[in-house]
């Protein structure tokens, strides 16, 4: 996700982290069994020094990094970088070859049934990935920004980015 203002989600509490509720959303989808932001598990093999991104200030450019290691997300909060999330799928349960189980009526051994499903199902994970991350970030905007109408959350918005001296960055 680009343009996200920094500051969305919190230090606070584990339920108000931004990548928390990423996370969560991710996760709850179908098959993805693991989900990472930024370089997420390529983080745990490096020293702090390779693993963390260093701050710069600029006139033009307002505060920015060169890298983004942490994935636009650091201390359950956005930073402003992109935002970038990537989750694992669990390959299809089609079955050519039936694994072994156990028939539940007789408690002995028995072959699972070959089954036919899908043959490739990450695209349609991809929509919906980028779907639950919509609602994972527009829940944020609204809780940061508050107001029942959009109006009110935008004029909110325009005075945090004024005050913090945000420049929007396209994307």
């Amino acid at each position: 996700a680009f343009g996200l203002v920094p500051g969305l989600g919190s230090h606070v509490s584990w339920e108000s982290r931004l990548d928390g509720r990423i996370g969560l959303a991710m996760l709850s989808i179908q098959a993805i069994k693991g989900c990472g932001i930024g370089d997420g598990f390529d983080l745990a093999g490096r020293p702090g020094s390779s693993a963390h991104d260093e701050i710069f200030f600029d006139e033009e450019r307002g505060y920015y990094r060169e890298t983004n290691r942490s994935g636009g997300v650091e201390g359950g909060m956005s930073t402003g970088e992109p935002l970038v999330v990537r989750c694992a799928m669990k390959p299809l349960p089609t079955l050519t070859k039936p694994l072994r189980s156990v028939d539940i009526s007789t408690r002995e051994p028995a072959q699972a049934l070959r089954e036919r499903t899908d043959s490739c199902t990450v695209p349609a994970a991809g929509v919906v990935g980028e779907a639950m991350l919509a609602i994972v970030l527009a829940g944020a905007y609204r809780e940061k920004f508050g107001g029942d109408h959009i109006d009110d959350v935008r004029a909110a918005l325009r005075a945090y980015e004024e005050r913090i001296g945000w420049k929007r960055r396209g994307g």
